[in-house]
């Protein structure tokens, strides 16, 4: 698996000129970013299989000024200090890299530069599947999509919106390569994404990529092909905000 970070030091060389702009990079700013329950980050659903219930993902919250950002990550790490312990993080963890996301995604959510920061609960996940298959099909009308990143909610409405046969589905969970998922072979997001996406019209991409550190080579692959794309989901709300990315989060919220 290819790991950078470009996008993420990029998105932190903007917001520290933002915050010195603001005259509030000198300024003792506290950050608690804590690891939630899977009842407290998205309810009670009516399915069950989402990595984050099964205990394969869990979502960290970051607080600023009682402004909410959150992150999807493999990691349980917490932390409590200071903005600029945040920007000192470096980024070569999952674990630093959702606290960093997750306090980015706070930041810009309390000054009204990004909105739908938490994740949505209960039969909304369903519901914005369904809300985001319609979305693809009534703008795009794809043949084929990959989706980069397992959401069973998500992969399962594309498939009943387009067939099993239309749709590729990578990820990085090792229980999941190889195993088959409404009837489409889950394939190994280490090294199979750029088959995946050139293959296809249209990619969906989870913003969990970014956390994982994948989002900047998937991207390259997309531009490489010329693909219609999206990102998806709250981890990605900052990024999409800070560099004009196109993301679909129907059914989040913003506090």
């Amino acid at each position: 698996m290819i790991v950078e970070t470009k996008i993420l030091d990029s998105a932190k060389s903007k917001l520290v000129e933002q915050l010195r702009d603001m005259k509030l990079w000198d300024t003792e700013i506290s950050i608690l970013a804590r690891s939630l329950t899977p009842e407290q980050a998205i309810g009670t659903p009516g399915r069950r299989d989402f990595p984050i219930i099964i205990g394969r993902e869990r979502m960290l919250e970051a607080t600023i000024f009682n402004s909410k950002g959150q992150a999807f990550t493999d990691s349980r790490k917490e932390f409590i200090g200071t903005l600029k312990q945040v920007f000192d993080l470096p980024l070569d963890s999952n674990a630093n890299r959702a606290i960093f996301v997750a306090t980015m995604n706070a930041i810009l959510h309390h000054f009204k530069k990004a909105d739908r920061t938490v994740h949505c609960k209960d039969d909304e996940p369903e519901k914005c599947a369904l809300e985001m298959a319609d979305f693809i099909h009534r703008n795009f009308h794809p043949d084929n999509i990959a989706l980069i990143g397992l959401n069973p909610a998500v992969a399962e409405a594309l498939v009943n919106k387009f067939g099993s046969e239309n749709i590729l589905i990578s990820d990085l969970d090792a229980k999941n390569i190889g195993a088959e998922k409404f009837d489409v072979k889950i394939l190994d997001g280490n090294n199979q994404n750029e088959d995946s996406i050139r293959k296809c019209d249209f990619v969906l991409i989870t913003g969990t990529t970014i956390v994982n550190g994948t989002f900047d080579e998937i991207m390259r692959i997309v531009k490489k092909y010329g693909k219609n794309y999206i990102t998806y989901g709250v981890t990605s709300a900052g990024i999409c905000s800070l560099f004009d990315i196109p993301r679909i989060c129907p059914y989040s919220h913003s506090f």
